[in-house]
């Protein structure tokens, strides 16, 4: 089923919402206007039920099908995720749309993924061409925040009864409208590390009187390399990122105190746990032998994003109906990208999608924007999804 004449007449009002929700963005929970829209929108739309503030900002529509379960049959229940939020990064697209306020834009597309669900929940609205419960799920706080966890643990699952859930992302590099996934692990799991150095100040040109931090620290650097290098086992995947490193004020003194931070991905339990282990014995060696006092804070972030091999294959076959065999990687090379949709993947099976965005700036990047050619592909694959999953009763 290629994309039909009704969703693909439904582009331009949908990049309009899209375009809305670019020059208007919000940040992690306070996503008050977007939700506010979001929620306004269902509502017109005819949506069976529309819940606001689970999760603390996230927005929930129920659309029921007008196929019939059969009398006290359990009624199936699919759930589709968009993010709300965007990223705190000023823009530099110079688009007529551009953000309005300065510091903030849709940096990652999330403005692209609302407006698609969207798009979605009006057509199944009006067609209500399937048996079963389609739950669209507007989240807040992907960046960071775990909004994905907060919904979950709101009760979103149980609530709904919900039985598998899908997300959708959009994909710099990837063409328009072609389609990339795979089973198993397909996003890492993304922690973040602190490390203060208390060491002893000294002046610069006596540094036999003191003990540097920032020689611990560019110590450090190296050695945390090596942790992938040379302890982790080459055919598995990890990626340890030192990106913050502050020490000194003066070109004359040796500083008392250093502070690092970095990133640490990796896309099995086991390899994450083996990591953390290297880079605390990095920490606590280094310390010893410098007589300094090298403090490791770790913070477990999301966890792997982890396809269900059944749905998976599910998706795939949607999305070969929408592009064509041709347009569709189901074996796409995992990415050590971070993604809260986990959380929601650890609750009921589901599966997480790209559609390509074509030649276009990197996600995070000031000069990203989603292109709204995507539109018709996206909105076509989730209505798919739905009808397949539950096709209507003749």
């Amino acid at each position: 089923m290629p994309i039909n004449n009704r969703i693909a007449a439904m582009k331009d009002e949908i990049a309009v919402w899209r375009q809305d929700f670019h020059a208007n963005p919000e940040l992690l929970y306070d996503v008050h206007r977007t939700a506010a829209i979001v929620a306004e929108k269902l509502r017109e739309f005819g949506c069976d039920e529309v819940a606001t503030g689970i999760g603390r900002a996230g927005v929930v529509g129920v659309i029921k099908g007008r196929g019939s379960a059969g009398a006290g049959a359990r009624v199936r229940v699919l759930g589709l995720r968009a993010d709300m939020d965007a990223l705190p990064i000023q823009e530099a697209t110079g688009l007529p749309y551009a953000s309005k306020t300065p510091g903030k834009m849709h940096a990652c597309g999330h403005d692209g993924h609302t407006a698609m669900l969207l798009g979605a929940a009006k057509y199944l609205c009006e067609t209500r061409n399937f048996d079963g419960t389609a739950v669209v799920i507007f989240q807040p706080a992907e960046e960071g925040g775990a909004g994905g966890r907060e919904m979950v643990n709101d009760g979103l699952m149980e609530r709904w009864r919900i039985d598998e859930v899908y997300g959708m992302h959009n994909a710099p590099g990837v063409p328009v409208g072609h389609f990339a996934l795979r089973p198993g692990p397909l996003l890492a799991a993304s922690d973040r590390f602190e490390i203060e150095i208390e060491g002893l100040g000294s002046h610069a040109a006596k540094p036999h009187l003191g003990v540097d931090p920032v020689n611990i620290g560019c110590q450090l650097q190296q050695a945390f390399q090596s942790i992938v290098a040379r302890n982790v086992n080459p055919v598995e995947s990890a990626v340890v990122s030192l990106t913050m490193f502050h020490a000194g004020d003066a070109s004359n003194v040796i500083p008392q105190t250093a502070r690092l931070g970095g990133t640490v991905r990796t896309l099995k339990e086991d390899v994450r746990e083996h990591v953390k282990a290297r880079m605390r014995a990095i920490c606590d060696g280094l310390g010893a032998a410098h007589g300094a006092s090298v403090k490791l804070i770790y913070s477990e972030g999301y966890p792997v994003t982890v396809n269900h091999p059944e749905q998976t294959k599910f998706a795939a076959s949607v999305a070969r109906e929408i592009a064509g065999a041709e347009a569709v990687n189901d074996d796409m090379p995992p990415t050590l990208g971070g993604e809260d949709f986990a959380f929601m993947l650890e609750a009921r099976p589901g599966a997480f999608i790209f559609v390509g965005n074509g030649n276009t700036a990197g996600l995070h990047h000031p000069a990203y924007n989603f292109d709204d050619e995507v539109i018709p592909a996206g909105v076509a694959f989730w209505a798919r999804l739905v009808e397949t999953a539950m096709p209507a009763r003749r």
